[in-house]
Parts: C-alpha cells; sequence; structure tokens
C-alpha cells in the first residue's frame, strides 16, 4: 500500500439556486509514496485546488463529497470523525498551504505570533520551544529569524511571506505537506529560491510533498513524479523524466509544447487549441477529444481508463491494451 493512496474521489458544487451541479473531481485514482515528490500539474479549473480541498477536508458548500477514499498511512481519514481529524491530523500529520497564500497572514500579527497562536491550538504551550522551532524552520527556508520573527507581514517580500508559510505549515512536523501553487506571482528568482526550499525540506526532512502547478516547466527540477489532470481526472502520471520527455497522452504533450521555454525555439510553441469542457455538462467520451489531433470515433463515445504502460499509467486509447 502506498503511503498515500486515493481511490476513484468525486467532489461536485452543487448550485444552491439553480440545482445545477458541477462536476469537480470524476474519479481521481492517485498513489504517492512515502518521502516523494509529486507534481500535480493541470490548467485552471482541473480540479488540482478541490483534490488538496479534498485531502485537507476543508471543502464547504456547495462543494461536497460525492464518494471515493483516501487512505494516509494506512487510515481511511475520510472516515475519520471531525474532532479526530481536526487533533490529529491536520497540521500534526497533513499540513496545506493553499493557493494565494502571501495573503493568508494575519496583518495584525508578527511572525512570532503566528506560530505561538498554531502552537497553542494544537496544546504546545511551551513559549521557549515554539520560539526555537520557529527560528530552525525559518532558518531551513532561508530567512534570518533574528530579524523576521518580530515582523508584521506588510513588512515581508512576497518571497519572504511564502517562505514563513511554509516553515509555519513544518511546526508540528507533518508526514504530508500540500503546497498549491506556490511560486505563483513570484518572480523567476523567488521562484527558484522557493524550488530550492521545498527540495531542501524533502530531502533533508523526508517529508512527503504534492507540489500543485500550472506550469509544467517547474516540475522537472523538483518533483520525482508527476501526474497531469484534465477535466476533473489524472490523465497521464510516472516518472518526472518519462513523462516530461517522452509523454504518451496528447493533452501531457500539447501541455509541454504549449511552454516556452528559454533555450529552445519559440517559434516551436504551439498554444493548445479549444477550451476545456464545460464541467456543468455531461462528458461524453474522452475529455479531451475535440482537442485532440489524433482523435479516433472511440475517443468521442467511450471515456478512457487509466492503463498500465510499463511504469506510468496513461488515459488514452491510443494506448489501451
Amino acid at each position: 500500500m502506498a503511503f498515500l493512496e486515493i481511490r476513484d474521489l468525486r467532489v461536485v458544487y452543487k448550485l444552491p439556486d439553480s440545482g445545477l451541479e458541477i462536476a469537480a473531481l470524476r474519479g481521481v485514482d492517485l498513489d504517492v509514496d512515502r518521502s516523494e515528490v509529486v507534481g500535480l500539474v493541470g490548467e485552471s479549473g482541473s480540479g488540482k485546488s478541490t483534490l488538496a480541498h479534498a485531502i485537507m477536508r476543508v471543502l464547504k458548500p456547495p462543494a461536497y463529497l460525492q464518494s471515493g477514499r483516501i487512505y494516509l498511512d494506512g487510515v481511511d481519514i475520510l472516515s475519520l470523525e471531525d474532532s479526530i481529524f481536526d487533533k490529529e491530523y491536520r497540521w500534526r500529520k497533513i499540513a496545506f498551504v493553499p493557493q494565494a497564500s502571501q495573503n493568508a497572514l494575519n496583518p495584525t500579527m508578527r511572525v512570532l505570533d503566528h506560530f505561538l497562536d498554531t502552537a497553542r491550538h494544537h496544546g504546545l504551550v511551551d513559549r521557549r520551544e515554539v520560539e526555537k522551532r520557529a527560528a530552525e524552520l525559518l532558518t531551513a527556508t532561508g530567512l534570518d529569524p533574528s530579524r523576521v520573527l518580530g515582523l508584521y507581514p506588510h513588512q515581508l517580500s512576497g518571497g519572504m511571506k511564502q517562505r514563513v508559510l511554509i516553515a509555519l505549515s513544518l511546526l508540528l512536523e507533518p508526514l504530508l505537506l500540500i503546497l498549491d501553487e506556490p511560486t505563483s506571482a513570484l518572480d523567476v528568482v523567488t521562484q527558484a529560491g522557493i524550488l530550492k526550499v521545498i527540495s531542501d525540506i524533502n530531502k533533508k526532512l523526508g517529508i512527503t510533498i504534492i507540489f500543485i502547478t500550472h506550469d509544467i516547466s517547474l516540475i522537472p527540477s523538483i518533483a520525482h513524479k508527476v501526474a497531469v489532470m484534465y477535466a476533473g481526472k489524472i490523465v497521464e502520471v510516472g516518472p518526472t523524466g518519462k513523462v516530461v520527455n517522452e509523454p504518451l497522452h496528447p493533452y501531457v504533450s500539447a501541455l509541454i509544447s504549449s511552454t516556452p521555454s528559454l533555450y529552445a525555439d519559440i517559434s516551436a510553441v504551439r498554444p493548445i487549441p479549444g477550451e476545456p469542457p464545460s464541467m456543468a455538462e455531461k462528458i461524453t467520451g474522452c475529455p479531451f477529444w475535440p482537442r485532440c489531433p489524433y482523435v479516433k470515433d472511440v475517443c468521442r463515445s467511450e471515456e478512457p481508463a487509466l492503463h498500465q504502460i510499463d511504469n506510468r499509467r496513461v488515459a488514452c486509447h491510443l494506448w489501451r491494451p
């Protein structure tokens, strides 16, 4: 059994006025091994953040969990009572740095106060021990604790805020860290610094990490494995080098071809034609077929399952056994 196992996870957003249902996750299957860094990639609206919220059990109306199982270290965390999950798992075993997290810090609290407040919520009352731990974590993320601990959020740059939040997420030594777009809205130099911090955390502490991004070009520098989402499902998953250099799914190939590079010929960059399907409508066949250059009749009528191809899995009729 993998450290994290997600099975047939389905999440729907039900709009109260119209009764319209939007399928955000349509049966997600994913395995994450212990101490592994997995890059979760996809366009906006593909379901990446919803998957993170489902793992953290922070889905709020109009979203609701329709079905599925999530096992962490063999325990079905979706079946746990809220009080048990909050006390024993949230922040202690699973930590989450949400999207646009630079705005998550309380502007009226110093950095140290954020650490103390989080510690108190989980029963840690030894101020000296918390201060010592906070200083160690800030140092590990490349910040000077003697200066940063006394600052307010408005006195920090975007990159510093991101590092503070990563340090804060590690306060209770979680087993799993989920980072949702941690480098968005940052310049490329700061992005590189954040990626190094995440990589160092994984190597030194052995923490399992799910790194969520829409930018597949960031994945080779940090992730052991990549899972690509499209229309609420994972369409390809496997070792990063294999998926990035020899993609099997046409969507993954198109996603890579649409990404600019400093080293490649800019004229070779090709945008993906068309738009992703509306998740408010019933999807028939492969959700990518209207945009796919290799579409067959079966693609229009039958949605492919994830098939095992060597050491990776792909949901495409081209590769169906």
